[in-house]
């Protein structure tokens, strides 16, 4: 035992350093041969010349002691537990360095051909299946691990796989739930198809095909049988649990197969032939984790996400058109719309336990805050719009659109109304998303982005169908009712980062969300949509200042008889009345009666200030690290310069709207009381509002919510431009920055009565 345990360590430290063995491979197969007893380790120690097999030199494997290891010595080494998973540890590191291309190759080669003789000589499959259902869970787990990288060598090798795991893979998943082996059979089966979706060889489509051919049927018998269990019939949920969650990871490594390899096979589309079945597991009585992996799933699925970190390193970004995963693609949508017609959200429990990290229990001396799990809430949400962004890519009629947008839509908002705290208001149900998706970026991006796709779906239907404005603006009030307007879910999306530009430049370049894609499809419909978005930048205005200031509108809908009281305008009635105006004019009344708290402005005096959104001590940082202390300098004294015409221009504009409004105080007895109260009010009640003080300078409280928008976009243009002119950004962004510069000259193009006046400034324009 002493020294086979010896050679079996030396051994080891040899293989994980790569170096080449110099002995003959029968011998080093000799230790390999998995040991079942004491005195099989024993008999193979003390016998190492029978039958022409010598012991391997000690010499030579003595002098590669110098890797680190963390095994016990030999002393401590007694029972055949040891030295079986130290077997089955030299073994997978073995494969491991045979599949590596780090691995030099005469040691590659010797390593190759140990496997091929250690497979044909031992049984080694038999042997194996044979440890899974060991009580020692350490040793099944390797034993698995083992097997499935043994599998993959096979695989990759072009060997026949053995027909007895086969048939033993076979029986226990056709008869489950009566065989229990079935959670090993797919425990070894889901290792493999990892290794295959995540191998770079050119072959690995070809090795998929060899693998699932003799498990496509198998595959439909275990589905059916797994998703039609009855809970009343089962005493022990845990092994139902075990099994759900173990077929859901094979399940989910199948479509990722599906999807970036091109395969057809049944047990690939399992789940779009059959999608009942795996939405039915979110009202079974399973534990609140059971149920969010698989919403998760089916998101991750909807999106064509699954599998991504295992295939992002050898799939295209863009791959071809596949009608056959679209019409797979249009059967899960559907089913999933059909789920939550027939009540899905109203079964979902989502004021459980929260999520974390570490668990869901609070540890003692910690409060638990109320709320809903916001993990279900995004799961909930997502795939219900990206079904029905799917749905309408292959619909016709924009009547039926309209329908089941609201429909769904109404549903959906029910359900987030009920669980969000506070809840929505009512006035402008655009703001669920950023609220639902304020922690997890990316799936806010892919939801903002199906929306938009389904606007721009709807749009051109009802362009070709309406004409009327009146019919128009019943379109546009549909989307606000609905939730799913453009500019409102794109003006929530900018007030949560507080309309930082760095913000914006960091989803432009991170290639894990879809922004550079929303975000050209955006303001490409900016630019034809320029008076329905400046018309909701005004009600945003409005919204925004209830809680501090009144104002008088010009647009006819808010114009209230002076002893009227003020109610606050939906969307509607903001947008019901703007055609040509690109700036929001408040006029006085003569007759006006109403208290002086409230500011009335006539129209040379209402302006949108030029100064930057940010107060000016809080200038924006550079986003670029300079060459020299030139550049940096240069720079700099540009910043100072315009940051003292901002100045200027800031202070010039506000002694005109004072002297202005001075000298009709007393003929028309309106005053703006007090003077430091900003002309468009703060964002002092929403959660993700610009941080000011209502009674500072910051000229961020003083101008609307278009000039902050258009804003933004100017200082990401010029951060894009200087990273492009140091070749530091990722892609081409000429076609962006085209879109960006477009954007502004619309802004100025529409101020342009007010800037000729000299009371409103254009924006700075970079090259």
């Amino acid at each position: 035992m002493k020294a086979f345990l010896d050679i079996l360590e030396q051994l080891y430290r040899k293989i994980l350093l790569g170096a080449t063995l110099e002995n003959d491979s029968h011998d080093y197969v000799f230790y390999l041969s998995l040991a079942f007893s004491d005195q099989d380790c024993s008999d193979c120690s003390d016998n190492l010349d029978v039958e022409g097999v010598h012991r391997p030199s000690s010499v030579h494997l003595a002098t590669v002691s110098v890797a680190p290891v963390c095994l016990k010595r030999h002393s401590q080494m007694s029972s055949t537990r040891e030295v079986m998973l130290l077997q089955l540890t030299v073994i997978k590191v073995m494969i491991t360095r045979t599949l590596s291309v780090e691995t030099e190759f005469h040691a590659k080669e010797k390593y190759r051909d140990i496997i091929k003789i250690l497979l044909k000589s031992s049984d080694i499959d038999s042997k194996l299946t044979c440890m899974f259902q060991n009580s020692d869970k350490l040793l099944s787990h390797m034993a698995a691990k083992c097997l499935a990288l043994l599998l993959y060598f096979q695989l990759r090798e072009k060997i026949t796989l053995s027909n007895s795991w086969i048939a033993f893979c076979q029986k226990n998943l056709s008869e489950y739930p009566e065989r229990d082996k079935a959670l090993y059979c797919l425990s070894t089966l889901t290792i493999v198809m990892k290794e295959i979706l995540k191998d770079t060889c050119s072959q690995k489509t070809e090795i998929l095909k060899q693998f699932l051919t003799p498990f496509n049927t198998i595959f439909e018998v275990f589905y059916n049988s797994l998703f039609s269990q009855h809970f009343e019939n089962h005493q022990d949920f845990s092994k139902i649990v075990n099994s759900l969650i173990c077929f859901l990871e094979l399940l989910e490594l199948l479509i990722a197969s599906r999807i970036h390899l091109k395969l057809h096979f049944t047990c690939q589309r399992i789940l779009f032939l059959k999608p009942s079945c795996v939405l039915d597991v979110i009202s079974w009585p399973v534990q609140a984790f059971v149920k969010r992996k698989f919403i998760i799933f089916i998101k991750k699925c909807l999106l064509c996400k699954v599998g991504e970190d295992l295939c992002r390193g050898s799939v295209p970004a863009l791959m071809p058109p596949d009608d056959h995963l679209d019409v797979d693609m249009l059967a899960l949508a559907d089913a999933v719309l059909q789920a939550v017609d027939l009540g899905l959200l109203r079964t979902l429990s989502v004021h459980g336990k929260p999520s974390h990290f570490g668990g869901d229990e609070v540890q003692p001396g910690w409060e638990h805050v109320p709320g809903p799990d916001y993990v279900i809430l995004r799961a909930a949400s997502l795939p219900i719009i990206r079904s029905l962004e799917i749905k309408f890519q292959n619909c016709a009629s924009a009547d039926e659109m309209k329908v089941d947008l609201q429909r769904f839509m109404s549903e959906l908002l029910t359900f987030l109304k009920r669980h969000l705290q506070p809840s929505l208001q009512s006035h402008n149900l655009c703001e669920w998303l950023s609220r639902v998706f304020v922690e997890q970026d990316d799936d806010m991006l892919e939801a903002a982005k199906a929306l938009l796709g389904i606007y721009l779906k709807l749009t051109r239907k009802c362009e070709a169908t309406e004409s009327l404005t009146q019919e128009k603006e019943m379109w546009n009030h549909h989307t606000h009712e609905n939730g799913y307007n453009p500019h409102c879910i794109f003006l929530f999306l900018l007030k949560t980062i507080v309309f930082d530009s760095t913000v914006l430049l960091d989803f432009l370049i991170s290639s894990e969300t879809c922004f550079l894609e929303y975000f050209v499809r955006y303001l490409k419909l900016l630019q034809k949509d320029w008076d329905h978005f400046f018309t909701v930048c005004k009600y945003f205005d409005v919204t925004e200042s209830k809680d501090s200031v009144n104002i008088y509108c010009c647009i006819s809908s808010l114009v209230q008889d002076s002893s009227s009281n003020w109610t606050e305008p939906g969307p509607l009635a903001v947008l019901s009345h703007h055609r040509n105006a690109h700036a929001c004019v408040c006029h006085a009344s003569d007759a006006s009666s109403e208290p002086l708290n409230q500011i009335v402005l006539s129209k040379e005096a209402y302006t949108t200030l030029p100064a930057n959104s940010l107060s000016p001590c809080r200038a924006s940082p550079s986003l670029v690290d300079y060459d020299s202390s030139d550049d940096s300098e240069e720079e700099s004294t540009n910043q100072r310069l315009a940051n003292s015409r901002l100045t200027s221009f800031h202070q010039e504009a506000v002694k005109k709207i004072q002297d202005r409004i001075g000298t009709s105080r007393g003929e028309k007895e309106l005053s703006l009381k007090p003077q430091s109260r900003p002309l468009v009010p703060k964002e002092s009640n929403t959660p993700f509002s610009v941080d000011c003080d209502l009674a500072s300078d910051s000229t961020a409280s003083q101008v609307g919510i278009c000039y902050r928008t258009v804003k933004c976009f100017e200082e990401l243009r010029g951060a894009i431009y200087r990273l492009q002119k140091k070749n530091l950004f990722p892609y081409n962004p000429t076609a962006l920055l085209k879109l960006l510069k477009h954007v502004e000259a619309i802004y100025n193009k529409s101020l342009n009565p007010l800037y000729n006046s000299g009371i409103l400034f254009p924006l700075t324009v970079f090259p």
